[in-house]
């Protein structure tokens, strides 16, 4: 199976989700979205598979996320391409869905 893992490196849960990945035997892609954001088009696609909005997918831990929790779809999207740090991570792609691994435990839905 391959999966595609936006990933933060410094993120626990994100280190704990690769792993769970790894010891499934799937063919992992790592994608280090702070460094290679995924596109704005990307993005919402990812969302629309995992079944949230963007507003769920937003890392409420980050100041900068306060002013658009009442904000719509489009003002969210603007606001993690301008700041991939307000992207909640990890989000796992497989040919099974996408998942936002909060817990890390969830990736097991896709795998």
């Amino acid at each position: 199976m391959k999966a595609t893992i936006y990933h933060n490196p410094n993120c626990g849960t994100s280190r704990k989700t690769l792993k769970i990945l790894k010891e499934s035997g799937a063919d992992v892609t790592v994608i280090e979205y702070l460094k290679a954001p995924p596109s704005r088009d990307a993005l919402k696609r990812l969302y629309e598979r995992a079944g949230i909005t963007p507003g769920e997918g937003l890392r409420a831990k980050e100041d900068a996320a306060a002013p658009l929790r009442d904000a719509g779809d489009e003002a969210v999207l603007d606001a993690m391409m301008a700041n991939p740090m307000l992207i909640e991570r990890p989000l796992v792609e497989t040919d099974k869905g996408v998942r936002l691994c909060r817990p890390q435990d969830r990736v097991r839905e896709i795998l």
